[in-house]
């Protein structure tokens, strides 16, 4: 075994901290005798927490989800808050179409399909799917997960043999993290991360795995995703494609944001950078822009053929129900025939931005996802408090989600956000943010 590649362990899977890999079981882990005790040291803090106001999780949502929900909060009231906690980018949750394509698919097709896809559970409509996706993909075919989490499971822990690399960025999502260490169970292959959007970083990776894999057999995978989800910032696809080409590597890309928002007809991050068709195996999920739920693999037809029979995530689980297939469908068909939709979802997320940082706050924007850093010395659960109070529905982002110099305020624009929604916004930001002194310390 070559000495001039790191040594890929599961120490390493587990020791990165980022918004989409963690385990809070990590912090309260006692050596009680009974299970009770096990898990009593975070049921006691949690308890805590909520009965103080700092627990904004699992808030319960009594509508709709749109651009305005109705909350029903912990003292039990019921209110109206603006939502910037939910990826329902294009507002289709709520769309007259895609409703009408579930009630009509109901009537013809039933609630559910009853069985695995390859034994009773494929309907007409999952092939339309499959296909509809593949156009908007530039791919041979696709292949339907009943969620994202379940369709990077499943790629990797079929396609990964022994003495294979698969290269992945740092803040790729848990399910990857989760599949690597479920196939390293089995496979002996090398997993070794990058610096977060670091070619150069990756160039130097791919030299050192291209000569450790002389052998025909043993093969490279490059893992990356369009849109990273706590930060909203884009992979450099284009330049991370033409490393892949030039080092023999298949490309993965994790598109579960970008797909439905990205490009001019909401087909993906690729799509965004000209690139179409350029990557090998591309994942994406239902529960973004399409408010639903389900993941998809698009690629190759011989791989897709490969995965549909052996990748167990698939193979073991019930099929897509009819009310999910139909609305994804009807949200295409709706993206389609109003690309208006993006185009608004984006002037949305540049207007709040900019009203934002005009105020001093830290924040970022390429897609639709909004950070605003809150500093290490204040406390992000009641500056979060304070948000809830003032009817703004958005999610704190904290320790060990983060790194603790990381805390933030993450907002998701809609479509379907009005200007008002906006201004109000902006409005509570500067109200809170001198009140608790965000603003005085991003400026300074």
């Amino acid at each position: 075994m070559s000495s001039d590649l790191p040594t890929a362990d599961l120490e390493s899977v587990a020791s990165t901290n980022n918004g989409e890999n963690f385990s809070l079981s990590e912090f309260f882990r006692t050596e009680a005798p009974t299970l009770q005790g096990r898990v009593r040291p975070f049921s006691e803090y949690f308890r805590e927490s909520r009965a103080k106001g700092l627990a904004h999780y699992g808030r319960e949502i009594v509508s709709a989800v749109s651009n305005r929900v109705q909350v029903r909060g912990i003292d039990g009231a019921t209110r109206e808050m603006i939502m910037f906690g939910s990826n329902n980018y294009l507002g289709l949750t709520t769309d007259p179409h895609v409703l009408g394509r579930i009630r009509e698919a109901l009537e013809v097709f039933g609630a559910g399909v009853g069985g695995p896809p390859l034994l009773g559970g494929t309907t007409q409509l999952h092939k339309e799917l499959e296909h509809r996706l593949s156009i908007w993909k530039g791919s041979e075919d696709t292949l339907l997960y009943g969620s994202g989490y379940q369709a990077n499971l499943g790629w990797i822990t079929t396609l990964l043999r022994d003495d294979d690399v698969l290269l992945y960025d740092e803040l790729n999502h848990a399910s990857l993290y989760d599949g690597i260490a479920l196939t390293a169970a089995t496979t002996h292959f090398r997993a070794i991360r990058f610096a977060h959007n670091d070619t150069e970083h990756l160039k130097r990776l791919l030299i050192r795995a291209r000569k450790r894999t002389a052998k025909p057999n043993r093969q490279i995978f490059v893992v990356t995703e369009g849109v990273y989800s706590m930060d909203g910032d884009l992979a450099p696809l284009p330049r991370i494609s033409e490393l892949c080409r030039e080092y023999g590597a298949t490309l993965v890309v994790d598109d579960a944001h970008g797909t439905g928002v990205m490009g001019k007809n909401g087909h993906g991050t690729s799509e965004h950078f000209g690139m179409t068709g350029g990557i090998d195996l591309c994942m994406g999920s239902f529960s973004k822009a399409f408010g639903m739920t389900g993941g998809f693999l698009s690629g190759d037809r011989e791989v897709i053929d490969y995965l549909r029979f052996c990748s167990r995530s698939y193979m073991f689980s019930a099929h897509l129900p009819i009310t999910t297939v139909a609305g994804v469908l009807g949200g295409m068909e709706v993206v389609e025939r109003e690309p208006e939709r993006i185009v608004r979802l984006q002037e949305n997320a540049a207007y709040l931005e900019a009203g934002l940082s005009a105020l001093g706050f830290k924040t970022f924007r390429e897609a639709a996802i909004i950070p605003v850093r809150i500093p290490v010395d204040l406390n992000i659960r009641e500056i979060c408090r304070e948000f809830d109070a003032a009817g703004i529905f958005l999610n704190s982002i904290e320790f060990p989600a983060v790194q603790k110099d990381g805390q933030r305020l993450r907002l998701s624009v809609m479509s379907t956000h009005t200007r008002e929604d906006l201004d109000i916004a902006i409005d509570a930001f500067e109200r809170i943010g001198r009140k608790t002194g965000i603003i005085a310390d991003a400026a300074a």
